[in-house]
Parts: C-alpha cells; structure tokens; sequence
C-alpha cells in the first residue's frame, strides 16, 4: 500500500540514536550531521518507489555532501517478512550502488518509531541545528522514475537550508510503500 508522508512539523527536533551501518561502523547524530545540517532517508531495498530513484538519492547525497549536508540512510523494514531486506541485502546493495552515504540498520525499529516514519523513502531533512526543515519528496518520481529534466525538490529544499537554515514553506509529500513493522 502507497502512503504519503506529513506535512514538515518545522522546528522538530533530530532525536538521538545509535546504530550501526553495513561496515559495522556506529553511527549517531554528532558523526553523521554536516556543518549546515543533516538529511535522514528512511529507505529499504525491495520498495519499488526506492528502486525507482536510488541512483538519483546516490547523485543528490553527492551534491548535499559538498554544501555541507551529512546525509544517512535507514533501513528498518522486518526482514523476517521481507528478506530483501535483510542485512546481507543491506550490505550487497550499499556496495553494489556504491552508496556515498552510511546505510544504518535499524533492527528494533525503534529509530523508525522515534521519527514518525511512515514510508520508504521518507525523507528528513534537518539544519544545522537539528530541526526539521524538509518532509518532502526526492522529486516527482513516483513507482517510476521522474523525467530527467523533473525538478530536484529535495536538492533545491537542502540547497535552502544550507544555507538559510530554513526549509521551503511549500513542501510536496513522499510518497512510498509502508515501513513493514514487525507484528
């Protein structure tokens, strides 16, 4: 089932976590944050909506990166139910794509919970204080990629944030599969 993310809850703050990435590594908000903020990208490996754009979020990581953006991937999705998900699958594709970002595990799914995610890919964007600038989409892709000429929304939203530390105040929803919670 198709769900659309909120609506950006401005000012919100990054809630600390700890999780560790494909290369075993421990990550948390002060590693991962940039010096003018920090996007999170909940996202799997089986979600069509993700396969549709993950070579676009590996481009637009890339340019975030060089404005000074940190940039993370969660994976919180029940592999028990899904084992495209599992964490051989996380490390595969990390390396296969040549991710320019950690991809986080989130087993206890409890990082998930803790930001209200609802879709994969949700996407936060956060400025350098660690409040919520950006609940949008990636761009008009949907299950199928968007034209190359479509807008960039979440590149030109973080370009904003970089360097005003404030988010566009019109913001189009993600739009994605459900987080497959565990039951």
């Amino acid at each position: 089932m198709a769900l659309n993310t909120p609506v950006c809850d401005f000012g919100w703050q990054a809630v600390d976590f700890e999780l560790a990435d494909t290369s075993g590594a421990q990550h948390n908000l002060s590693t991962l944050r940039g010096a003018n903020g920090l996007l999170l990208m909940f996202i799997c490996n089986h979600c069509p909506y993700v396969k549709a754009i993950i070579d676009r979020i590996c481009r637009d990581a890339r340019e975030l990166q060089s404005f000074g953006i940190g940039v993370a991937a969660i994976m919180s999705n029940d592999p028990v139910e899904y084992p495209e998900d599992s964490f051989d699958n996380m490390v595969r594709v990390a390396r296969d794509l040549e991710f320019p970002f950690p991809y986080l595990h989130d087993p206890t799914q409890e990082v998930a919970r803790s930001y209200g995610a609802i879709c994969t890919p949700d996407f936060f964007g956060f400025n350098r204080d660690l409040a919520l600038q950006y609940r949008g989409r990636l761009d008009a892709s949907g299950r199928m990629p968007a034209p190359p000429d479509a807008r960039r929304e979440l590149v030109e939203a973080m370009r904003l944030v970089a360097a005003t530390g404030e988010g566009p105040a019109q913001q189009t929803a993600s739009i994605g599969c459900s987080i497959k919670w565990r039951h």
